[in-house]
């Protein structure tokens, strides 16, 4: 009997087992199907800015809605970014390129060619200002020599077939699937014309980026009731030190800094404008000066108008 009894003892505790073990993996399964449905913001690269860092990478952000990926800007640097925030290359759907400043679209090329690279085989829209459409096919016919190897060695698909490029000719929507509508906003940004802010929309968030922009109503008005904008910042007070680190005495390179951006206190004043829920800072400038490594010392201008979230952006940082 006492054997029976044990038995039975197993048997009992291996069912429980088995139940818990199953309640256990159903709830993994829950969470991942959760997550998966989510709209999911991660900031790639936060540095200002197209001379050399190490502090920052450079600006370019990925939107994540039912597992497809969207990337906004593509500065140096992007595709490295991506491995380690663990997003697929193989889930690109679209590409946003906010203006042809080359911290924004140095490594757009590098992005379809190394996602192509690692398995992409499904179409990708591209979008940007002109003349994005014929950069990139210059791309195609800079890499024409691996491109073509890679085709006729491995067995790939075209990469051209996959690649459909878009010029943004005006503000409005640009592109619009079933998981996202985005819409361009032109922003002021010196002489870099046109630049463009985007707003997405999906079923759960709306999320909006700035671009590089000075204080702009054009943004403030897309913005309206976001449950997130990312806005570019910069400290005027650093600007001094960003000119004598890369050229001394640049007087047109200190006015474009200082002209073309948007500081602390004016990107709250616009958060606060926009009513947005939650204001992302990034594509700080300047980046890298010991000075400027406080989160407070941006917090503090924005707070005089802002009363909301606000989040001193970090590269690969997820804003929940």
């Amino acid at each position: 009997m006492k054997m029976i009894y044990s038995f039975k003892q197993r048997y009992v505790w291996m069912s429980l087992m088995a139940l818990l073990s199953f309640g256990v993996l159903s709830n993994h399964i829950n969470a991942a199907t959760t997550a998966d449905s989510e709209t999911r913001l991660i900031l790639l690269g936060t540095a200002g800015g197209p001379s050399i860092k190490k502090a920052r990478a450079q600006p370019a952000n990925a939107l994540i809605v039912n597992g497809s990926v969207y990337i906004i800007d593509a500065g140096n640097g992007v595709a490295r970014q991506m491995a380690l925030a663990g997003v697929s290359a193989k889930k690109l759907r679209a590409v946003f390129i906010t203006h042809n400043h080359t911290d924004h679209n140095a490594d757009y090329g590098t992005l379809l060619l190394r996602s192509w690279l690692s398995g992409l085989k499904k179409p990708v829209d591209t979008f940007g200002p002109p003349p994005l459409k014929q950069m990139t096919s210059d791309y195609m016919k800079y890499m024409a020599w691996e491109i073509n190897l890679r085709i006729s060695d491995e067995n790939r698909v075209p990469l051209s077939d996959l690649i459909r490029a878009h010029n943004i000719q005006k503000d409005g929507v640009i592109y619009k699937d079933e998981n996202v509508t985005v819409t361009a906003f032109e922003v002021p940004h010196g002489a870099a014309k046109p630049s463009y802010g985007f707003r997405f929309d999906t079923a759960n968030r709306s999320i909006v980026f700035s671009g590089d922009t000075a204080r702009s109503d054009n943004l403030i008005r897309a913005a309206k009731g976001a449950d997130v904008l990312v806005h570019e910042v910069v400290s005027v007070h650093g600007v001094d030190a960003i000119v004598n680190r890369i050229d001394p005495g640049n007087k047109a390179l200190t006015r474009h800094i200082i002209e073309a951006h948007t500081p602390t206190e004016e990107v709250g004043q616009v958060a606060a404008e926009a009513g947005v829920k939650k204001l992302v800072l990034s594509h700080f400038v300047p980046t890298g000066l010991p000075a400027f490594d406080k989160p407070e010392l941006w917090i503090e201008g924005v707070r005089k108008h802002y009363q909301g979230e606000i989040v001193v952006g970090e590269d690969l940082l997820e804003v929940k």
